[in-house]
């Protein structure tokens, strides 16, 4: 039975922890951003990491595959085992601080291919931490699948083909497009909210100074306020979150003004993707010069999105010649449509159809 049990535990671990770390090795670059939350500073206040968070993000995500794959073929199996139980310690640790303060609303444990809410994430991590604890209490009963030559082959293997999953990706997109804004999406359907969706429940919440100290007040209470409280300021509690749609957040605004009603609803259009234009590829900015050309030519629209400032916008334009309009979304929004920056994106009458990364730009099908 105890046998039964471990070699139950060796393969539902491995195969979950390579799902996870393929996932997230898919798009590593959206793992590093997950990672940026738990830095920021309303989270554990760590900014010297954020510069690093895309190589943890490419270390974690490998480790994953590679820790599966030792688990599975019995590989070192004392150390694959303790490495296994200190990582899921650590993850336990993290999305229980995010359920319990409410501070990252996704884990990001299977990247965008499944949301899991904080509480999920931890459950999910309190029971892999109960098969790794057979493991580690059983881990003699591990027993190699093949003998060292091809064991250690396999080993150096799992780890070289993970190292070129991600390098290819961080060259190129994710193989597959788990994203709001995948190709075919119509980004109109997609903010779209059905008559019959759940409301979000707001309270109020009112803050007042109370003898020196900041106190919450709902709505029933501020009958009760003490004589001398001084109003601080407002906020909305969210108590039950309503229907969201898969793209909420999508604009195309200039000069205060959102386009996006204008261009969702023309045939051609190519946008360029620059969330950031000071740390967008020299390379990529230069490569759009020559495509703006021929996109024109063949009759398409011609615009670029991003979350940089006039200023930035202005000194892109001067240094690459761009003759196309700048407009502004949200970084997180355009991090989302793509991860190259920049990229390209061509869009029919609202609905993505291509959607490449500046050094596929040749793949292009205008």
């Amino acid at each position: 039975m105890k046998n039964i049990l471990t070699q139950f535990s060796r393969i539902f671990v491995g195969v979950l922890f390579i799902i996870s770390g393929l996932i997230k090795l898919n798009d590593p670059l959206g793992f590093s951003y997950k990672l940026g939350e738990y830095f920021g500073e309303h989270v554990f206040n760590m900014p010297f990491l954020i510069p690093y968070t895309l190589a943890l993000a490419l270390f974690i995500v490998i480790l994953e595959v590679v820790l599966g794959v030792f688990l599975l073929i019995g590989y070192q199996a004392k150390w694959t085992i303790w490495i296994l139980l200190i990582m899921i310690i650590k993850f336990s640790f993290l999305t229980f601080y995010s359920a319990y303060f409410d501070v990252v609303k996704d884990c990001g444990c299977f990247g965008d291919a499944l949301h899991l809410t904080p509480w999920e994430s931890f459950t999910k991590d309190i029971v892999l931490l109960f098969f790794i604890l057979i493991l580690t209490f059983n881990r003699k009963l591990i027993k190699p699948l093949f003998g060292n030559k091809i064991q250690t082959v396999l080993a150096f293997a799992s780890f070289a083909l993970a190292a070129m999953f991600g390098y290819h990706v961080l060259n190129h997109l994710p193989l597959i497009d788990f994203r709001p804004y995948q190709v075919g999406t119509n980004i109109q359907k997609g903010m779209e909210v059905p008559t019959d969706a759940p409301k979000s429940v707001v309270e109020m919440v009112f803050i007042y100074k109370v003898n020196g100290v900041l106190t919450e007040f709902t709505e029933k209470d501020l009958m009760n306020i003490p004589e001398g409280a001084t109003f601080v300021d407002r906020k909305d509690k969210v108590i039950t979150e309503g229907y969201v749609p898969p793209i909420h957040d999508f604009t195309m605004v200039k000069e205060g003004s959102d386009y996006k009603e204008e261009f969702l609803y023309v045939p051609k259009v190519m946008i360029f993707v620059a969330y950031d234009l000071p740390n967008a590829s020299p390379e990529g900015m230069t490569a759009l010069k020559s495509l703006t050309t021929e996109a024109k030519a063949k009759g398409y629209t011609v615009i670029a999105m991003t979350a940089s400032t006039p200023e930035q916008i202005a000194a892109t334009q001067k240094k690459y010649k761009f003759d196309f309009e700048f407009y502004f979304c949200d970084g997180t929004t355009l991090k989302t449509i793509e991860r190259a920056n920049p990229s390209i994106v061509i869009l029919n009458q609202g609905t993505i159809t291509q959607k490449v990364h500046y050094n596929d730009i040749s793949t292009l099908k205008l």
